[in-house]
């Protein structure tokens, strides 16, 4: 049995469409009408509503398989639709299919839906965000899925900025073009973390080539790491945690001492994050940042990059303990708000033993006198 399915929304984007289907979609040009397709108010997708008059525009595909369906469906479970019927006009006659629709009140309403719009904006996101979900179809539940599907338009979004280098001064002229990426057909796990493998040969600094490697590669995220300072008192925020990582390595004391620090969130700047994170861990707002450093965390076989900032603030109304974190992502956070000499002690003794944060510090020591300097004149 086939099925016609009318599309409105993002996956009118053939590429997004080609992933998703996995093969070439066959797709003609449709209107359903007395509709009216619009943004989803804050999300980078769309919804569709009756509308008298209205003209939604989209595409229609003509004898879905059921396997063609199952994918669809299981890609567009993390949006919350439901698949109704519609009557579409396509090549100048109406044909009967299903389509797409949010529940009643399900989502709040936007601007005017533009596929021209979403696809400069999201459209490499979405692509490398469907990568992952069809990667998921036979080892995850569709709920699963729409509870990650924020992770990894963050994990896609980590791509795009990782599009400009750093200074190639001391560093060899070489570039990617100096990498061969080859066939390699060893599965990838793929959790709420992905685990890529891959076989690379790359240029020697004396121009030949490696032999064929076969390596691993762990695909994580962008982060933006924040140290609160305040300089008229010469204090430091940061906070403390269990982290898993200490857990699996056997320590057994897992609470960590951190900067506040949390994923850069698709379409979201750095900046954007670490002053949405001092919120949501500490309870500060509308921070002066000044960028310290941006780099990997451990580029043997990370993609994780850390973005940090020194965020300028008034600590003088904080307990040195507090509490913060969001409960619905199961964040225990204490804050602790102390002296400037006795985190460097921390430092010294081991106790802080997360590295950002030792090398936060080390920067902050580096610039504390000028920061000093310039909070007195303004004061």
């Amino acid at each position: 049995m086939s099925t016609n399915l009318f599309l409105f929304g993002t996956l009118c984007h053939l590429p997004l469409l080609r992933i998703v289907l996995g093969r070439d979609p066959d797709a003609q040009d449709a209107t359903l009408r007395d509709f009216a397709a619009y943004w989803v108010q804050d999300q980078p997708f769309p919804m569709i509503t009756a509308e008298p008059g209205g003209q939604a525009q989209g595409i229609l595909l003509q004898g879905l398989s059921q396997e063609d369906l199952d994918r669809i469906v299981f890609y567009e479970a993390g949006f919350d639709y439901d698949l109704v019927p519609v009557q579409v006009a396509a090549t100048g006659a109406s044909h009967p299919a299903v389509m797409f629709q949010c529940k009643e009140g399900r989502w709040p309403r936007g601007a005017a839906w533009s596929l021209a719009d979403w696809a400069a904006r999201w459209g490499a996101i979405s692509e490398g965000a469907a990568r992952d979900v069809m990667a998921r179809r036979n080892t995850h539940s569709s709920a699963q899925i729409a509870g990650m599907l924020p992770f990894f338009r963050a994990r896609a979004w980590a791509q795009e900025l990782s599009a400009t280098p750093a200074p190639q001064t001391l560093r060899n002229p070489m570039t990617i073009q100096d990498v061969q990426i080859l066939p390699d057909n060893r599965p990838a796990y793929n959790g709420f973390f992905n685990m890529e493998p891959f076989t690379l040969r790359y240029r020697h600094f004396n121009g030949g080539f490696s032999k064929d490697l076969p390596r691993e590669c762990f695909m994580a995220f962008d982060v933006a790491l924040l140290l609160p300072y305040d300089p008229v008192l010469d204090l430091v925020l940061f906070v403390e945690q269990l982290r898993y990582g200490p857990i699996k390595r056997g320590d057994p004391a897992p609470w960590i001492l951190e900067p506040v620090a949390g994923l850069v969130d698709a379409g979201e700047s750095p900046e954007q994050a670490a002053q949405r994170e001092a919120d949501e861990e500490a309870g500060l707002k509308n921070l002066r940042l000044e960028k310290m450093v941006a780099g990997y965390s451990s580029p043997g076989y990370s993609t994780e990059f850390y973005h940090c900032y020194l965020g300028q603030a008034d600590l003088s109304d904080l307990a040195p303990q507090g509490h913060g974190g969001i409960a619905a992502e199961n964040e225990d956070i204490r804050t602790h708000v102390l002296s400037f000499s006795r985190a460097m002690e921390l430092l010294d003794s081991g106790e802080i033993n997360a590295a950002p944060l030792a090398m936060m510090l080390l920067w902050l020591a580096r610039h504390r006198d000028r920061l000093r300097r310039a909070a007195e004149a303004v004061g």
